[in-house]
């Protein structure tokens, strides 16, 4: 299989980052990570960002960056996530009235086409991240998330696939991977455990197949595969980031 290079997402050891960003990056590289995907600036500039992660030999691959900032000022938010050196940026969730069936549905995805265009201006291409709810079923049966993609396509919005949520809300990862080949260039890595509730673990530890999905992400022309773990309820933050990429290594 082809090797894919592997980030994390930065939102699994945030307050590892808010402690100490430069440090956490630090610990990040030495463990293999090759690059970072963004989740805030924690209290730092766009240029002190992106000197820290060139120094600790981190690629700035993305960043999750939240609908309401580029409401609220979308072209200093577009020129912040350029200065760092991005590649990409993802809008993290959507729900409520801004999601399918809402009453802000259809303006938060005229919206969406202005700021993929920004970023396409900036050198940049937008993505969404899922969770488990865009997969309730629309009228005709199918996935509010395909609806949604099919809506967005005009506005060149690629995905963004997150594994675990995809397999909660009931899809089949390598599946989905395959549907949206050319179109989702990074892929969240993210295991869980179901015991009533879901529970997030270091890959290799719960119900993802971690090999197939990352075959299919190679097969389906996936750029970056990327780790996020939201919560760690078994072992530290840092210690999960390690056992998670040493299972990616070792496929």
């Amino acid at each position: 299989m082809m090797k894919l290079p592997i980030a994390v997402q930065v939102y699994s050891v945030r307050e590892q980052a808010a402690a100490d960003f430069d440090a956490a990056m630090g610990e990040l590289a030495r463990m293999g990570y090759d690059g970072v995907e963004l989740a805030g600036l924690y209290g730092k500039s766009p240029e002190e960002i992106r000197d820290i992660l060139d120094r600790r030999g981190l690629k700035a691959v993305s960043a999750h960056v939240p609908y309401d900032e580029f409401v609220k000022d979308l072209e200093g938010t577009v020129e912040a996530y350029r200065k760092i050196g991005c590649q990409y940026v993802a809008v993290p969730y959507l729900g409520g009235e801004r999601w399918y069936g809402g009453s802000g549905y259809q303006e938060t995805l005229s919206f969406l086409s202005v700021i993929a265009e920004k970023c396409k201006e900036a050198g940049m291409q937008l993505l969404y991240h899922n969770h488990a709810h865009e997969f309730a079923r629309t009228e005709e049966g199918g996935y509010q998330l395909d609806a949604f993609y099919e809506a967005a396509e005009t506005a060149a919005l690629a995905a963004e696939l997150d594994l675990c949520w995809v397999k909660v809300g009931g899809a089949d990862p390598a599946a989905y991977l395959r549907k949206y080949g050319g179109r989702c260039p990074l892929v969240h890595m993210k295991d869980f455990v179901r015991d009533g509730e879901v529970t997030l673990v270091a890959l290799g530890d719960g119900e993802l197949d971690v090999g197939a999905a990352a075959a299919q992400a190679v097969e389906s022309g996936a750029e970056w595969l990327v780790v996020e773990q939201d919560d760690h309820h078994f072992g530290s933050p840092m210690e999960n980031m390690k056992k998670s990429i040493d299972c990616l290594k070792k496929l």
